[in-house]
């Protein structure tokens, strides 16, 4: 009878120790720790770590098996996680002694490129996707995903929108603008009527048109510009018929001239319809003057440039000669 050193020497027990080794059985005294921190040697924790993907891959392989029970494939499918489980945490392991870092987030995409469902946590391989109830996850989540693409391709055509869907050109073709203005004047009869019922106004009385502040300014300013044009103009030709003499026009004080200018440059029509409604609010209220409820009267440019100029003076004064030159002038 051999002794056990002699047995251990044999061919048949050799390719059975290889066998289990394949297996991921081992010996006892080389079987892999059950965590993975007591491990302290880099090349340790690298052996063991290809020894559980050569396992992961045996058993997907084998996952596949038709013959397979569907017990027997939820059995599978738990090893195969639990592997995984185990494989991160001697990667984890590599990592800290030092080694490369196989930890790779890389989601695992189908061929449309998007995301394959279970891919995350708890993972199903080979026949596992079929079992009953997997099967219904799985289309739950494809139908889930199928209204979010059928949303997105919904509110896809409100995005990158130009200004015209914002409103930002419609004043551009004078429709809107044509609308608003017809809009104001309905809105301004409407207020006229409502006053003359309450002040007890005649009737007869036409409605006098809206006001509109930027068209009166603009015109104002058009036919003060043309009426300094004209003038320049006068000047140049009387100054080019008679440059020994000054002309007439030379001769009168500049601020008369600015102020004629002023003067001309409000139309008459404005200021008598003014006086009009001044004149019949005035009817209605004893204690005030038509004068009192005419708009107030601004100065000109001229006026404002003579009163700095004057205050100007006075500070000049003060400044060198203090307030006795003040009171002798």
């Amino acid at each position: 009878m051999a002794r056990n050193e002699e047995k251990a020497q044999s061919m048949l027990y050799r390719f059975r120790e290889a066998q289990a080794a394949e297996l991921g059985l081992g010996t006892r005294a080389d079987r892999r720790p059950r965590m993975a921190s007591a491990c302290k040697s880099l090349r340790d924790c690298e052996r063991w770590r290809g020894e559980i993907l050569r396992e992961i891959s045996r058993k997907v392989s084998k996952i596949q098996d038709s013959g397979l029970t569907d017990y027997e494939v939820r059995d599978l499918n738990d090893e195969i996680n639990k592997l995984m489980r185990e494989k991160r945490h001697w990667e984890n392991q590599i990592v800290a002694l030092g080694g490369a870092n196989y930890r790779r987030n890389v989601a695992m995409l189908d061929d449309d490129g998007k995301e394959v469902p279970g891919t995350k946590g708890y993972k199903y391989f080979g026949r596992a996707k079929d079992l009953p109830g997997v099967r219904e996850l799985f289309q739950s989540r494809k139908i889930d995903e199928d209204e979010d693409n059928q949303t997105l391709s919904f509110y896809k055509k409100f995005m990158n929108q130009g200004p015209a869907y914002y409103g930002d050109l419609d004043q551009e073709d004078g429709v809107l603008l044509e609308s608003e203005r017809l809009a104001e004047e309905e809105e301004w009869e409407e207020a006229y009527t409502t006053l003359r019922e309450v002040l007890s106004l005649p009737e007869d009385d036409p409605i006098p048109p809206m006001p509109r502040h930027e068209s009166s300014s603009s015109t104002a300013d058009n036919s003060s510009a043309s009426a300094v044009q004209s003038e320049q103009k006068a000047e140049t030709a009387d100054g080019a018929s008679n440059d020994s003499e000054p002309s007439p026009s030379d001769k009168r004080p500049k601020t008369v001239t600015a102020e004629a200018t002023i003067s001309s440059s409000i139309p008459a029509d404005q200021l008598q319809q003014a006086f009009l409604h001044a004149q019949t609010a005035a009817s209605y209220i004893p204690f005030l003057s038509a004068e009192s409820l005419l708009p107030p009267k601004m100065p000109t440019r001229v006026e404002m440039e003579q009163v700095l100029l004057d205050l100007k003076k006075k500070a000049l004064v003060e400044e060198y000669f203090g307030n006795e030159k003040l009171a002798v002038t």
